[in-house]
């Protein structure tokens, strides 16, 4: 249960940093309550899974998956270059997440 909510906070994390481009510096008000509750729902469920995981490895794998997601959706969303040598370098941060879950 712990790495599913590991996860769901990765998600969010995705979220929050996607949104923040569309908050248009706060001053969109939908956009930043959306924006906000994902910091905050990203937060509390980093929270409640580093209470069975070890923290480093939980720390690593939700900044992982929110880096990547990130990197990944301002590519598809919002036309951020796709060079072989930024998806190699995405590849190695799955890699080092994949890692960290298998020896947690």
């Amino acid at each position: 249960m712990a790495w599913f909510l590991l996860f769901l906070a990765g998600l969010f994390e995705i979220g929050w940093a996607v949104g923040l481009k569309y908050t248009d510096g706060f001053t969109r008000p939908i956009p930043t309550g959306l924006t906000v509750i994902s910091m905050v729902a990203s937060v509390v469920l980093l929270g409640l899974a580093v209470k069975t995981l070890p923290m480093g490895t939980a720390y690593a794998v939700w900044t992982g998956i929110g880096t990547v997601g990130t990197v990944l959706l301002g590519i598809w969303l919002l036309g951020d270059p796709a060079t072989l040598v930024r998806l190699f370098c995405i590849g190695l941060i799955v890699a080092g997440i994949a890692g960290l879950k298998l020896v947690a």
